[in-house]
């Protein structure tokens, strides 16, 4: 929906659904598969009194999620519901831990004495960042998007206002390269960014205005992508992208995955076909 209100009309028959929207219709009958790239939460004008535009949200988000569920028959990529299990990133530690990748220390705390004792821990080499996004884009116009960040000793001075909002604190890992790996049912395509090239994003390579350099091909050792298909076996996913670090040691780190995650630059800069492979994912018979 955008900023101001749009004229939709959802029709039901026992059988099926029709979606009207700006003199276009489609029936569920007509849908094979989808491709869910991303939903976000309805928008409505300012003119709207704010003790309705929650109630306007919500129902809007009703309308379409009922929309949504007479395509059960379809082929998804991804199932709504295995993508917001696949979107916790506790869960995704848990698992990664369990098909064998190596992950960071990780701390998740509202104590702000757990987080000094934690930076202690790892030689005062920590990262925090949240479990969920607080914007709906890593894109530099995005109105609040918290990027990975170094934490200092000093940045812990005043961390007793952790007690309103847990977050998420981790070992920062050295890096060589950091990975960009995607997945697509069964398909693996990987980008990679030196870190010596990009040394102002060596946290976040997301981070806006940061010259990252150019993306390079890569491939990950049999044994890894072994324990990626696992991975994403484990939660039923078709489609994730992933990120990695590679050390210099080298070490692969699994750092988090995420179901809709941004892929274009690879198939722009390295000409990888992950548009391709997802058309043909969505073309196979749902299993």
């Amino acid at each position: 929906m955008g900023a101001i209100a749009s004229l939709i009309s959802l029709t039901s028959s026992i059988s099926y659904h029709t979606i009207e929207y700006n003199n276009h219709s489609i029936s569920t009958q007509q849908v094979q598969a989808v491709w869910m790239r991303r939903i976000w939460e309805s928008e409505f004008s300012q003119e709207l009194a704010p003790k309705f535009r929650d109630a306007c949200i919500r129902e809007s988000s009703a309308t379409l999620a009922g929309f949504w569920d007479s395509l059960k028959e379809a082929k998804w990529i991804d199932d709504l519901e295995r993508i917001d299990y696949a979107s916790n990133k506790l869960r995704q530690l848990r698992i990664a831990s369990e098909v064998g990748f190596v992950i960071p220390k990780t701390l998740v705390t509202n104590k702000a004495e757990a987080a000094r004792e934690f930076f202690r821990q790892v030689n005062s080499k920590m990262v925090s960042k949240l479990l969920t996004p607080l914007s709906r884009s890593m894109e530099a116009n995005s109105s609040f998007f918290l990027y990975t960040s170094i934490v200092k000793e000093e940045d812990l001075q005043d961390a007793e206002s952790l007690r309103y909002c847990p977050m998420v604190f981790q070992e920062q890992i050295p890096k060589q390269q950091e990975l960009r790996v995607v997945y697509v049912n069964g398909n693996v395509f990987v980008g990679a960014l030196n870190a010596d090239v990009y040394a102002a994003a060596k946290v976040d390579w997301r981070k806006p205005g940061v010259e990252v350099g150019a993306w390079q091909h890569n491939e990950l050792p049999e044994e890894v992508v072994h324990r990626l298909k696992a991975f994403m076996g484990k939660f039923g996913l078709l489609f994730g992208s992933l990120d990695f670090i590679l050390t210099p040691s080298g070490e692969y780190v699994f750092l988090e995955v995420n179901p809709v995650g941004e892929w274009g630059m690879l198939e722009k800069d390295l000409d990888l076909p992950i548009a391709n492979a997802i058309a043909d994912a969505l073309l196979q018979t749902k299993n």
